[in-house]
């Protein structure tokens, strides 16, 4: 579990309203909550949380949020966005407790595809059929990414979720649901190739060229 730091101040003022003044101050309004204790609002500065919102650990790492002095260990669980301004609009942030058991979406990383039997070989598309994958774990536990070494990957290979290897105290829930839910991560597979159109002039062999006349009938 790494430690990643974000600075935040409580506000007082709640509702749309006060919520659009803030972010006219270039502020962020978002909200802390779970964790046993009432939920709390807090403001962040936008540029700088900006800043830090381009790091793939904001969305998956154990995040210290330090609200006036007052540190506390939480996930950011909901961002909002603007439609089409870079801008953030709202944050949801849940506490974290070291005893109770997390389930998180954690990115995962492809290693050594290009190197693989797979990847070097002409005409082979490698799809990446699932790019994160929730898992359960204490917070000491909690991987910002796992990674997956594709340097087998053969033709025709296809990677299930079962196949993942795991930091150690890390689980992934969906496995405990069935077989069917061992879904594909990873699929290699020859590309499909498209039948070019006949030319101009050319005649399919199981098409004649003319059709035959019709004996006339006596």
């Amino acid at each position: 579990m790494s430690e990643h730091k974000i600075t935040a101040t409580a506000r007082g003022d709640e509702g749309k309203g006060a919520s659009r003044r803030l972010r006219r101050a270039g502020y962020v309004p978002a909200v802390v909550y779970g964790g046993h204790a009432e939920p709390q609002s807090i403001q962040l500065e936008h540029n700088a949380l900006w800043h830090i919102s381009q790091n793939e650990w904001f969305y998956s790492a154990i995040l210290d949020l330090d609200v006036d002095g007052k540190v506390q260990k939480v996930l950011l669980r909901d961002m909002q966005r603007h439609p089409y301004k870079a801008q953030i609009m709202h944050l949801d942030f849940m506490r974290v407790s070291e005893n109770e058991t997390l389930r998180v979406k954690v990115p995962l990383h492809f290693l050594n595809q290009e190197k693989s039997p797979a990847g070097k070989a002409a005409g082979v598309v490698i799809t990446h059929e699932l790019n994160e994958i929730e898992v359960s774990c204490l917070p000491k536990d909690l991987p910002e990414f796992i990674e997956l070494d594709l340097s087998d990957l053969q033709v025709g290979d296809i990677v299930h979720l079962s196949q993942v290897k795991l930091p150690a105290g890390v689980t992934i829930p969906e496995l405990k649901l069935g077989k069917e839910h061992d879904v594909a991560v990873v699929v290699a597979k020859h590309a499909r190739v498209e039948a070019e159109p006949a030319a101009e002039g050319e005649v399919s062999a199981e098409v004649p060229a003319t059709k035959q006349q019709a004996p006339e009938k006596k």
